[in-house]
């Protein structure tokens, strides 16, 4: 084969070849060996290798050579010297390695190793930063039956990983045989931070005897978290629509929670819309901003009546009236919307004015894109930009329109001049 002429080895075998015995080889040099080209030095480095624990990594690798009689022997000496300390150290190596070809039997000998590890040597594992080590230890917990469900409840509250958050709420939850334990297990699943940990312990709350408690979370700021609270409420006889309407009449309501504006508009009715219209005018703006998203649910999203909240000192308020209006972008005036994509205007109004004005297409599209692209925002001048190039005459346009050749000129440096003779070509002939 080409690769082993001589002008295709690597540097140090040409200046320091590796001997015939290789007994006499510091350990560098040893784990040169490891990695050799040649099938029959790697197995005969592997074969000797017990001596350099510190080469245990490398002999992990071997253990999916694509030859037979290495990675056989490798394997051999893995069993042999894996032993809990070494299989904890080891892991986040063993796992990637896993994923390879032939890497199924370093994991399941990890996980034959680490079966015998005790409570405190999983913690190694729990509170490793490399998520995929800590999901191969809470499975094996799980498995094992090495935690209490009350630890479990706190493992799902606590990791950052969704499926670790998964695993543990639903082991904690199946874990449990009796009411009493549920003291232990519902809290931490209820204060979680991650929606899909609370989801589980507001669902929990009608094996545990507690539906009444699911009240509390109609409101939550998780779409999914309000879902299973209205379940749990439904089956306990309750009516979360009448709780909803009973939360949002109270207009004046300082502690409304926002939660409960979007919630009455997932389960309500269109004439509902009557109860959110009068709080586009509430005084915080996470509620303003979810009435508009509730009236964009319900499909009663009234033009004239957003329109003014495009200036609202609140982004998230200004944001979500951008996205119900998207529908609707032609019915709003152009020079009052480019009025509002100057540099004057703050930079979450700027954004929604240019997003409804992309969205009209034509000649107001480019007009916006092409005046932001001196923005002092970098993002909004890379969208403007972009907007530019992918600008196309719409059917409405009218054809050899002047401005849009001016228009075109002016951000000629985004285009090569084939492709900007191109796009002034398809203005004169009008939209397609």
């Amino acid at each position: 084969m080409a690769w082993y002429r001589s002008q295709f080895l690597p540097e140090w075998e040409h200046s320091a070849p590796l001997p015939v015995d290789l007994t006499q080889l510091g350990e560098s040099r040893f784990a040169l060996a490891l990695c050799h080209r040649d099938g029959r030095i790697r197995q005969e480095a592997v074969s000797q290798s017990a001596r350099h624990p510190g080469l245990l990594p490398l002999i992990v690798i071997r253990c999916t050579d694509w030859g037979s009689p290495v990675r056989e022997s490798a394997r051999q000496l893995l069993r042999e010297v894996l032993d809990v300390d070494s299989a904890l150290d080891l892991a986040p190596l063993i796992l990637r390695v896993g994923r390879r070809d032939r890497g199924a039997f370093g994991v399941e000998t990890l996980g034959e190793v680490l079966r015998r590890a005790t409570h405190g040597q999983f913690t190694a594992l729990f509170t490793s930063p490399d998520r995929i080590v800590r999901r191969f230890g809470y499975r094996l917990a799980v498995e094992g039956q090495l935690l209490r469900p009350a630890e479990l409840a706190r493992a799902a509250a606590q990791d950052e990983d969704n499926l670790v958050q998964d695993l543990c709420a639903t082991a904690a939850l199946t874990a449990l045989c009796d009411e009493g334990a549920y003291e232990d297990v519902l809290p931490p699943l209820l204060t979680a931070a991650n929606p899909r940990t609370r989801s589980a312990g507001v669902t929990a709350l009608r094996r545990a005897g507690r539906p009444e408690k699911a009240e509390a979370f109609l409101s939550d700021r998780s779409a999914l978290v309000r879902a299973c609270a209205r379940y749990v409420v439904r089956q306990n006889g309750g009516d979360p629509a009448a709780w909803y309407r009973e939360q949002c009449t109270a207009l004046g309501d300082p502690d409304l929670r926002p939660g409960a504006v979007i919630g009455l508009a997932e389960c309500g009715a269109r004439a509902d819309a009557e109860l959110l219209r009068p709080l586009l005018a509430h005084p915080a703006a996470g509620v303003r901003a979810r009435a508009v998203a509730g009236l964009r649910v319900l499909d009663c999203a009234d033009v004239e009546q957003l329109r003014p909240l495009l200036d609202d000192r609140a982004p998230s308020v200004v944001r979500e009236t951008a996205v119900t209006l998207l529908p609707s972008a032609k019915e709003l005036p152009a020079d009052w919307l480019l009025e509002r994509t100057g540099s004057a205007r703050e930079r979450h109004i700027r954004v929604a004015a240019f997003r409804l004005l992309d969205a009209r297409g034509g000649v107001v599209a480019l007009r916006a894109a092409v005046g932001l692209l001196d923005d002092p925002d970098v993002k909004l001048r890379t969208w403007a930009g972009q907007s530019v190039q992918r600008w196309h005459p719409s059917a409405e346009m009218q054809r050899g329109d002047p401005e849009v050749e001016q228009l075109l000129d002016r951000s000629r440096h985004l285009f090569s001049d084939h492709v900007l003779r191109r796009r002034k070509r398809e203005a004169k002939q009008g939209g397609g």
